[in-house]
């Protein structure tokens, strides 16, 4: 199977929302009047992000979610996505999970496959994702204001938890995976929290490097610092068993993998925040308070100062 028949094959859709799509030397596209562009670009490398052996269905899947948790991030519809894949060869089976796992998540949320590259290499899979926001609209990380409170959706450390079980790290009781494993090979992107939030919140961030890690990027944008209560952080029940441990407790903090939104709000939008909650149905959970000065202090149940050496993933530390 040549190059071209890899991609018509398995990565050739139609694109009614682009002017032209997969096929020439580049994709045209047609912005809405009104709006402004919103560009990511994430890759995924084999033994970095995901183990070699990952299911391809579910790789396909992660591939696009953490992009789109991007757009979600920054407010923005998501609309189009170019896909570059290294492949180790042309294994037809491998591409068809994928690419069924890649398009499924798209079709979910409307994203068109407009271009792209493939070369024979290490596996790596990168996207390039596009969305649209409003004029002005767009949720930043620079917005934060003293007295903001911090919120988080969904709950947090159960992507580290099951990872630290692959890697040999925690061995976890067969339920206890089954219920963490999803959170780490499918993760569900919100965007549509992204979009409600729009107006509402002051600053956004995805968690994907672990909680202390992406807020701090909200503290420094901002040039604020934030009060973190750990007995306040969501979990799941899973994650109730483990929290209290130094593993526990760094899944939840530092662990990375989350792709749920921190975001600020004032305190006036409490109210409107928990009917968007309600409305999509979907935990938000207050955390902290915005405050003055550039340090991020977690407390425990008692007022005492927690510390964490580990503050969240660096690919170069």
């Amino acid at each position: 199977m040549s190059e071209f028949d890899l991609i018509a094959r398995y990565f050739t859709r139609a694109t009614p929302g682009a002017v032209l799509g997969v096929g020439d030397d580049a994709a045209l596209l047609r912005v809405s009047s009104g709006m402004e562009v919103a560009v990511s670009t994430d890759m995924l490398v084999s033994g970095t992000h995901f183990l070699p052996n990952a299911d391809p269905f579910m790789l396909g899947h992660k591939a696009l979610a953490v992009n789109l948790s991007d757009m979600a991030a920054m407010g923005a519809q998501p609309r189009w996505a170019t896909l570059a894949l290294s492949l180790p060869d042309a294994d037809e089976a491998w591409l068809q999970k994928f690419s069924e796992g890649f398009f499924r998540l798209a079709g979910q949320h409307g994203v068109e496959l407009v271009g792209g590259d493939t070369t024979r290499g290490p596996l790596d899979l990168c996207i390039t994702i596009m969305g649209e926001v409003p004029q002005g609209a767009a949720l930043r990380r620079s917005g934060a204001q003293v007295g903001d409170d911090i919120w988080i959706s969904g709950s947090l450390g159960n992507a580290a938890l099951a990872l630290a079980h692959l890697q040999g790290n925690v061995q976890l009781a067969a339920e206890d995976f089954a219920a963490c494993a999803p959170f780490l090979h499918q993760p569900v992107p919100r965007v549509a929290l992204g979009m409600a939030l729009r107006g509402v919140a002051h600053s956004a961030i995805d968690v994907s490097d672990g909680l202390l890690a992406d807020l701090g990027h909200i503290l420094e944008c901002s040039n604020a610092g934030a009060e973190i209560a750990f007995s306040a952080l969501p979990v799941s029940r899973t994650m109730q068993s483990y929290v209290e441990h130094p593993l526990g407790r760094r899944c939840v903090l530092a662990g990375g993998d989350d792709y749920e939104l921190c975001f600020t709000a004032s305190v006036a939008q409490r109210n409107g925040i928990e009917k968007i909650s309600a409305q999509l149905d979907l935990p938000l959970t207050r955390i902290g308070t915005i405050i003055a000065g550039k340090r991020c202090t977690v407390r425990a149940a008692d007022g005492s100062v927690m510390t964490m050496e580990e503050q969240g993933y660096d690919h170069f530390r």
